[in-house]
């Protein structure tokens, strides 16, 4: 994902940092990951949930009619609804708001305190959607799924990436990527397995978040903190007792020397989120903080995400095809490979064979979910896992908190907004929204190779030093901290 043009070998210590990989590092690992099962389980169920003719009779009984009234068409505006679609994005505008909450919390608490406020945030969502009796309370549910998600967005790839040694940090970081596609494909499943179950799978399937919810939590009692964050809270004894768990030996003296150099400047940090604007700080602010969370969701990827079985029928599949088709959809996330251009072989078929008022030819509606699976295949070698790995490692620690609140309420604005806008977007721009998202695919591709130089191998606490021998952002860091600002 990175381009950059950039000599890495002008760093500090990173030669001495020793380690092993340990059992007790692959706990904390998979334990934090969880987090993005959260992320993906309801990136999963909600869009399920929302093509169920049980779900929409009782919420929302006139896209129901109207689903109905073009059952085998391919009508672009079958759920163009507003509050329907409020249903899905108000998670994402109660995440944005709790992120930076979740900073301070992880500042000053940590990260795993986080990570259980996240947990338990989530489980009290789910209990209120799969109770919901009108729109109000699925909406407050959904508020609390939210601040769930927020936290441990803003935690749990900070966590990792904490914890990780650079040679593996970019793997380790990838757990996260791979929890959210395999919540995502579990969710499709339950959505195939209690849609069938009348009149109330749809509660079961918003009530069983709590699972993912729980196993994080009791799992997270058991975290140990990261050395970063138990040095930046001045536990430097517990840091090195834990840094020499998880790297499997004594001779840590390097990287422990390293944390602690970080931690004495954060301290002198008063304003972390003022200190984003500082010019020292404005590479990893436009690319870390704005450029690459908005990217990711401007891909599209999650307007099929979250609309798969709505997109689907809305093609004219019928409502188990479509629930199903979903399902091949998010297996192929989870698998990963590199073909982008799937999108502009969507946009070809829709422009040529959709919006007629037609069933849809049964080798189209198999060609369609292929395409829209190598689309899918793509995002999950790509955009999907790097959107989050990337910025967790950009910034220092000083600002590694309130950056990683930024990065998450950028994110969750975009992904609120295709949220909120997808629907009505395929009703009025039918086919022509799918050549927006492959035209701004290529325009972002390029800004990244050319802006952000390539972070693999580099300790994180020495990432910074990247941005000095940039062939562009050298012109504006300058060649050392020393001729950098602080705000």
């Amino acid at each position: 994902m990175a381009g950059g043009f950039v000599d890495a070998g002008n760093l500090k210590r990173a030669h001495l940092y020793e380690y092993k990989i340990t059992g007790y590092f692959i706990f904390a690992c998979i334990v934090a990951a969880l987090g993005g099962s959260l992320f993906g389980y309801d990136l999963g169920v909600s869009g399920g949930v929302t093509s169920m003719d049980d779900f929409l009779v009782e919420f929302f009984p006139d896209v129901y009619r109207r689903k109905h009234a073009h059952l085998r068409e391919t009508d672009y505006c079958k759920y163009d609804d507003q509050v329907l679609t409020l249903f899905t994005s108000s998670l994402y505008f109660a995440a944005l708001v709790s992120t930076f909450g979740a900073s301070y919390v992880t500042r000053s608490r940590g990260r795993r305190a986080s990570i259980l406020v996240g947990a338990v945030s989530f489980f009290t969502g789910a209990l209120v959607n799969a109770f919901a009796k009108n729109i109000t309370m699925l909406i407050i549910g959904r508020c609390f799924l939210g601040a769930g998600i927020g936290f441990s967005n803003q935690a749990v790839p900070l966590y990792l990436s904490e914890m990780a040694p650079a040679k593996v940090r970019g793997a380790v970081n990838q757990l996260f990527q791979l929890t959210t596609c395999l919540g995502i494909l579990v969710a499709n499943f339950i959505n195939y397995g209690t849609e069938k179950i009348h009149p109330w799978g749809w509660r079961l399937s918003l009530g069983l978040a709590t699972v993912p919810a729980t196993i994080m939590f009791v799992g997270g009692i058991f975290l140990p903190e990261t050395p970063n964050s138990l040095v930046e809270q001045g536990k430097l004894e517990e840091a090195r007792i834990v840094l020499e768990k998880v790297r499997g030996t004594t001779r840590v003296d390097a990287e422990f020397a390293d944390l602690v150099d970080a931690s004495n400047e954060a301290r002198a940090i008063k304003h972390p989120f003022r200190n984003l604007l500082a010019r020292k700080n404005r590479p990893q602010f436009i690319i870390g903080a704005l450029a690459i969370p908005a990217f990711q969701q401007l891909t599209g990827m999650n307007s099929i995400l979250f609309y798969a079985p709505v997109l689907f029928q809305s093609l004219g599949f019928s409502n188990d095809a479509s629930l199903f088709s979903s399902v091949i959809t998010n297996a192929a996330l989870v698998v990963g490979a590199l073909i982008s251009m799937a999108l502009i072989a969507v946009t070809i078929t829709l422009a040529l064979k959709f919006g007629e008022g037609k069933p849809i030819p049964k080798g189209i509606g198999i060609f369609l979910v292929i395409a829209i699976c190598l689309f899918v295949l793509a995002y999950g070698r790509s955009w999907g896992p790097l959107g989050w790995l990337v910025p967790s490692e950009l910034f220092p620690l000083e600002m590694r908190s309130a950056g990683q609140s930024v990065v998450v309420c950028v994110n969750m604005i975009f992904t609120a907004l295709i949220a909120q806008c997808f629907l009505i977007s395929l009703c009025h721009l039918k086919y022509g929204i799918f050549l927006l998202f492959g035209g701004l695919i290529f325009i972002m591709s390029a800004f990244i190779f050319f802006f952000l130089p390539e972070t693999k191998q580099v300790p994180i606490e020495e990432v910074y030093l990247l941005w000095q021998n940039h062939w562009f952002w050298k012109r504006i860091v300058g060649p050392g901290p020393s001729s950098a600002s602080q705000v």
